[in-house]
């Protein structure tokens, strides 16, 4: 007896998949800054400049940092569906807001390498928790390192404990440098909540409760703004943990959008190896920190993420807006 012929999904099948696994990628504050268009076979990467944050991200480059992550999102997917992406970057001048498009390749029989890492999608979290003591192999934060070099990205592992240190220290002075700006704070607020209905932000179930003197060495950005946060307040983040740096060689739009699909493919590399991680820009939100960042590193580069990884207990997962309400016309 001949088996029924499963058929082959449409190509817009496909790439609606794709679009819905890229809503779930990690973005600044969780402000989820981008928007779908699907025509046909095409798969549209737009950035919604609405949800820009004005005072940490003037010039949009954490904007294009998050839209990068959602673009590796749809790559992973159409990989796991047998699929080639084929990604064609800032297709229209005219339409600075229309991040890249996406196509189908030739279906492939053979298994993609990107395939492994939409599985990890739905696991991904930023865990602001206390981290275990475990040590981070040496041959793991190498594949880290290769993970953001095949997306055209530079990842510093900072082996060093100098190097830690500094990076620690400015990331402190560029955090108390915004506390002291009340429209920080203010947009520190706007983005946090404590509802459990609403789909974008910073929720607090997923942010330590911040006390007097409980600073840490390497200071988690404070989200505890309505002093509702539901993690333990001691996070015992330091220079002494495994840190590393996201750079790229230039620093343009074409750039941002490279970091983020780095970002995202090291993200879901360690979470597929059950390895947590936390981000950290305060140092290169602040233009002074970023400059004295490089110099004090000897970057030829240019930094925008840190990067702490290791071992951690589970965190909530961040909540997301549907798709239906992210769609173009």
């Amino acid at each position: 007896m001949t088996s029924p012929t499963v058929p082959t999904p449409t190509a817009h099948a496909v790439l609606r998949d794709a679009a819905e696994r890229a809503r779930l990628a990690p973005s600044v504050h969780n402000t989820q800054p981008w928007r779908f268009g699907l025509h046909g076979d095409v798969l549209e990467l737009h950035a919604d400049p609405s949800r820009q944050l004005a005072v940490i991200d003037p010039t949009g480059r954490q904007l294009a940092i998050s839209c990068g992550c959602a673009l590796f999102n749809a790559r992973a997917s159409l990989a796991a569906a047998g699929y080639q992406a084929e990604v064609t970057e800032f297709p229209d001048p005219a339409r600075p807001d229309l991040l890249a498009r996406v196509t189908l390749g030739a279906r492939s029989h053979v298994w993609l390498p990107l395939a492994g890492l939409d599985g990890p999608i739905e696991r991904r979290r930023s865990n602001r928790r206390e981290y275990f003591g475990d040590p981070v192999a040496v041959e793991f934060r190498a594949q880290l390192v290769q993970a953001a070099a095949a997306e055209q990205a530079e990842l510093r592992d900072l082996a060093d404990l100098e190097q830690r240190i500094l990076a620690s220290r400015l990331t402190r002075e560029a955090t108390e440098q915004q506390l002291l700006d009340p429209a920080y704070r203010a947009e520190i607020r706007a983005w946090t909540s404590d509802d459990p209905r609403r789909p974008d932000g910073v929720q607090a179930m997923s942010v330590p409760r911040v006390a007097e003197g409980t600073d840490d060495e390497l200071p988690l950005r404070d989200f505890d703004s309505h002093g509702m946060g539901w993690l333990p307040t001691r996070t015992h983040s330091a220079a002494s943990q495994h840190l590393l740096l996201l750079c790229t060689a230039r620093d343009t739009r074409p750039d941002w959008l490279h970091a983020g699909q780095a970002l995202e493919r090291l993200w879901l590399e360690a979470t597929r190896q059950g390895y947590a991680i936390s981000l950290f820009t305060q140092a290169i939100e602040h233009p002074a920190s970023r400059a004295r960042l490089r110099a004090v590193l000897g970057l030829a580069g240019y930094p925008h993420v840190l990067v702490r990884v290791g071992r951690a207990p589970a965190t909530p997962a961040s909540r997301r807006r549907e798709l239906a309400n992210l769609m173009l016309d």
